[in-house]
């Protein structure tokens, strides 16, 4: 369950990153005109949902691992760029997606080593 809430989390910090334009805070995508660097962003979330999706399936416990793993380094990086002025994701919603991400990442990570 934490995991599923966790995933939630991220589809819906994907959905805000759309508002908050968050391609601007990659180097390839930040030179781009908006309207392409939208179109780039967003194609590029097809093979990470359809990897995440399928290690799902698989049920593998190194997928669920490696996944937690990504969302606790996101938050960090996303704490590290607080400052950044291309950063939109300064507001309290924004930050209530994010944070959270992390903390459930190392909770799902430590219930899934001390279970086994």
């Amino acid at each position: 369950m934490i995991f599923s809430i966790n995933f939630a989390l991220f589809c819906l910090h994907e959905m805000d990153a759309i508002r908050a334009k968050e391609w601007k805070l990659f180097v390839i995508l930040k030179d781009m005109d908006d309207d392409r660097a939208f179109k780039t962003f967003t194609i590029l979330h097809l093979p990470l949902y359809a990897i995440l999706l399928f290690s799902f399936i698989s049920h593998q416990m190194i997928a669920f691992i490696i996944i937690d793993v990504f969302f606790i380094i996101h938050s960090i990086l996303h704490f590290f760029f607080e400052k950044h002025p291309n950063n939109n994701f300064t507001n309290m919603y924004s930050r209530l997606i994010i944070y959270p991400m992390g903390i459930l990442g190392v909770l799902h990570l430590t219930l899934s080593i001390f279970s086994q």
